[in-house]
Formats: structure tokens, C-alpha cells, sequence
């Protein structure tokens, strides 16, 4: 039987974050009431004109120059011709034979293994309306979405299983929300893809014919649906059938595609460019001005943690996986220079009462609190349990470690202050001390334990430790 290795192709349409629509001044917020943000030029009105949003353009260049594309400095808008409900205007602007940037890659890590994926190109578009079925058993449409400013960004075939897939759209997801050009919000439709998936013989080059999977809104439906028609592909050339070019939809429910139209080719949509709009011309310098905003990505902050803080790199992956945690990190070492205590305490406990949800992220506590409390912490004046119960205390407020402190007299005990609460505990258990003295170390841990109670967990415990032996040693 002949044995089929999958290829694998993304297509991610991703939101761009800006005030306003790609060619109007309509609102592009998600939430609205149906049909509240249109006017003349999103629903098509004759004598309606385009006018191009630069906002959306600066944030496509930022984002093609993070995925290390080549920046056109001349594109242009083409009328995508088909005829949808959701497209009031009958065509879709979008780019075709000349697109903003072309080339670039992504690399992603699957399972330890770095891999290189190439981008085939990135273009600019407007999104469509969105279709509402079964309300009062009709199909309804809202044009809110109608005409908000997208980028398609294309992979080429180089994916090979769909954990792969999953992971490369995770990972092109981070980019764009560390940059600010998507919201990140999957759920929202604001990131959706549009997975191409062929088989062919273990060993051949070839290309087998592809279906398209449209509209795939998590990682974990992604990854399902490409294993679904991976097996359905499978088991269609295994009974000797062919594979049809075609567009299916996968229902999570029943896990399974289903087909819903013949996959159109790019001379059915008849591109041509569009009269109202002039071609985007972006000056060099312009350019070399946008590649400077793009800053440190991810993955190479993760690499940077790992490298030269010496974080582990679950921790690391933690951190940078929204750039408002990478932020309060990196906020809150340059007030206490300790990696590890200050990364082990936002893992552990800053994260667990925080609200993340897109690009948006809020946080108990200020890097200041942070910063401050750990202070004390790794300078012994308060202990690992007060550290806690501090921390407690200031979430959601503006107070200070040091006054929660003083207010709860946590200061800890040491130096000599500890000497008359190590005498007692000698004094109250003559047998344990004598044992001690016989060589049976391990007791010491007793006479410890008997320090921090007396002390309400004020005592310094490596300062008690230290007291002990001299003492026991007399």
C-alpha cells in the first residue's frame, strides 16, 4: 500500500489594530450592534470612494518586516470580483500580482527542533461582512465588518503535520501581538486561517491537488481539522479515487469537513486594479524608519532569557508568551537585578491573578511592589511566608511593601536578637541537645524548628541555623 506524507500550506488572516476601517472612517471595534459602524463607502454606494488608512499600512510594513520580507515600494489594490451576501460592493479589495512584501520566513520549535518556514508573501485586504444563520430562521447580515483593514500572510508548502501547523501559527500569532498589529483575540475572529492541505507518495516532490479548510479560529481546531482530512484524503486515494480542488469547512462538533464549494482559481476572481485607488508608494527611508519600531521578538527573547539570565525554559516561555508579562519582568530586573527570584515569583504568584485576554493584560501588582517586596526578601528581612503574605496584602492596592511590613511587624529577627530564643530551645530539651553533641547532627533541624515557632516566623532561619552550632558547640 503506498504510503502519504502530508504538505501543508497557512493562509492567516489577521486584523490589523486600528481605529478605523481600511478605506473609511467607520470604527473597525469589534461588539458594536449589527449595522451600526457603515457608511456610503463599506457598503458600496454609488459615487462612495476609498481613501487608504495609513495607520493600517504602518502597522502591514511592521509586521512583514518582523517575518524578514521584502518591503515593495510600490504595491497596489486590486478588485477581487466574486458575489457573496457578506460583500455589499460585489468585489473585494485586496493585492494580487503586486502585494506590499513578498518572501520572508518563520521559525518555529516543535518538539526540541527548530525549523525555518518560508512566507510566500503578505498582502493588504479589506475583510468582508459576516453572515448570521438561523435568527428567527433567517440568514442575516451584519456589515460591521465590512471593509476593516486585514493582512493575509501566505506560507509556503513546507509544513508537514499538523502539530507543526498549529505551532507555526501560535508562533506567528505571538509575533504580531508583540509588535501591536493584532489583538491576538482567536474567538473574536480578529486571527483566523485558512489551512491547504495535499498528500502525496512518501518520497515524490510533487504536490498532490489540495483542499482548502476555511476559517479555522484555534490552534486546537486547526491541528484537528488537518488530521481529519488528512484521513479522509488518505482513505479516498486508498480506494483509488481522486482527490477533488475544493473548499471544506470542519465541523468541530462531529470532527469531520464538509465540502462547501469548488476551490475557485485566481483567474476566476478577475483581478484587475482598482481605478479609485493610486499605487502605494512607500519611500526607503520611510521603510528603514518602520524596521527600527519592530524591536525584539519573542522567540529571541525567550533565547535571551534562557542564554543570559540563565532562566530555565519553561520559565522563559512563560514570561515572553504576552508581552505585557515580558514587560512587568523586564520592569521590575531593572530595579532589582535577581532573574530567577524575580521570575520565579511572577510564574508562581503574580500570574496566578492576572487577567490576560489579547493584546490587553492587568496585573495585581505594579513592577515598583514587585520590585520592592523581593528586595526584602532577598536581603533577609522578611522570610518566604511573609514575602507571601506581603504580597496578599498590596494586590490591588497602592501600598508599599516596606509599609505593609512595618505596619504587621514582620521585620526579621537576627543577630543577637535571636541568642535568648536559641539559649530557651537548648535549655527546654537537654536530651535532643546531648544527642546533638554525640554526633547526630541531623537533630539540629529540631532545635531550629522550635526557634521559628517561638519567633512567629520572624527569626532569619540560616541566621538561627548558624547560632545554633555555636552554641551547641560550647
Amino acid at each position: 500500500m503506498v504510503q502519504y506524507e502530508p504538505v501543508i500550506g497557512l493562509e492567516i488572516h489577521a486584523q490589523l489594530r486600528t481605529r478605523t476601517k481600511l478605506f473609511c472612517a467607520c470604527p473597525a471595534e469589534y461588539g458594536a450592534e449589527p449595522n451600526e459602524h457603515v457608511c456610503p463607502t463599506c457598503l458600496g454606494l454609488p459615487g462612495a470612494l476609498p481613501v487608504l488608512n495609513q495607520s493600517a499600512v504602518e502597522l502591514a510594513v511592521r509586521a512583514a518586516l518582523a517575518l524578514e520580507c521584502q518591503i515593495a515600494e510600490r504595491s497596489v489594490f486590486a478588485r477581487k470580483n466574486y458575489f457573496y451576501p457578506d460583500s455589499p460592493k460585489g468585489y473585494q479589495i485586496s493585492q494580487y500580482t503586486e502585494p506590499i512584501a513578498l518572501g520572508g520566513a518563520l521559525t518555529i520549535d516543535v518538539e526540541g527542533q527548530a525549523r525555518r518556514i518560508g512566507i510566500t508573501r503578505v498582502h493588504m485586504e479589506e475583510d468582508a461582512g459576516k453572515s448570521v444563520h438561523g435568527a428567527a430562521g433567517d440568514s442575516l447580515i451584519d456589515l460591521n465588518r465590512a471593509g476593516v483593514p486585514l493582512i493575509e500572510i501566505v506560507s509556503e508548502p513546507e509544513l508537514y503535520s499538523s502539530t507543526e501547523a498549529a505551532a507555526y501559527m501560535k508562533a506567528l500569532r505571538d509575533v504580531l501581538v508583540y509588535l501591536g498589529v493584532n489583538d491576538g483575540n482567536l474567538e473574536q475572529g480578529s486571527l483566523r486561517c485558512d489551512a491547504n492541505v495535499s498528500l502525496r507518495p512518501v518520497g515524490s516532490t510533487t504536490l498532490g491537488t489540495r483542499a482548502e479548510l476555511k476559517n479555522l479560529n484555534s490552534f486546537r481546531f486547526l491541528a484537528r481539522a488537518i488530521e481529519v482530512e488528512i484521513a479522509r484524503q488518505t482513505s479516498v486515494l486508498d480506494g483509488g479515487g481522486q482527490v477533488v480542488q475544493e473548499t471544506r469547512s470542519y465541523d468541530p462538533e462531529r470532527n469531520l469537513t464538509r465540502s462547501l464549494r469548488s476551490k475557485e482559481d485566481a483567474h476566476d476572481y478577475r483581478y484587475f486594479p482598482d481605478p479609485d485607488l493610486p499605487p502605494l508608494r512607500l519611500d526607503a527611508a520611510w521603510i528603514s524608519a518602520e524596521r527600527a519600531r519592530v524591536g525584539e521578538l519573542p522567540r529571541a527573547k525567550r533565547q535571551r532569557y534562557e542564554a543570559e539570565l540563565g532562566l530555565p525554559a519553561a520559565t522563559a516561555a512563560t514570561l515572553t508568551a504576552h508581552p505585557a508579562t515580558a514587560r512587568l519582568f523586564e520592569a521590575a530586573l531593572a530595579r532589582l537585578d535577581q532573574p530567577v527570584l524575580v521570575a520565579n515569583w511572577i510564574v508562581t504568584e503574580v500570574l496566578r491573578g492576572a487577567e490576560l485576554h489579547g493584546i490587553d493584560a492587568r496585573f495585581t501588582v505594579s513592577a515598583e511592589q514587585l520590585a520592592e517586596l523581593l528586595g526584602l526578601l532577598a536581603d533577609g528581612r522578611i522570610n518566604g511566608a511573609q514575602a507571601k503574605e506581603v504580597f496578599a496584602a498590596m494586590e490591588n492596592t497602592a501600598r508599599q511593601p516596606g509599609d505593609v511590613v512595618a505596619e504587621r511587624g514582620m521585620q526579621r529577627l537576627s543577630g543577637e536578637a535571636l541568642r535568648p530564643l536559641c539559649v530557651a530551645a537548648i535549655a527546654d530539651s537537654p536530651s535532643q541537645a546531648a544527642a546533638y553533641r554525640a554526633g547526630k547532627r541531623n537533630i539540629l533541624g529540631y532545635f531550629v524548628g522550635r526557634v521559628m515557632k517561638a519567633s512567629g516566623g520572624a527569626a532569619d532561619a540560616k541566621a538561627v541555623s548558624e547560632l545554633l552550632e555555636a552554641l551547641l558547640a560550647e
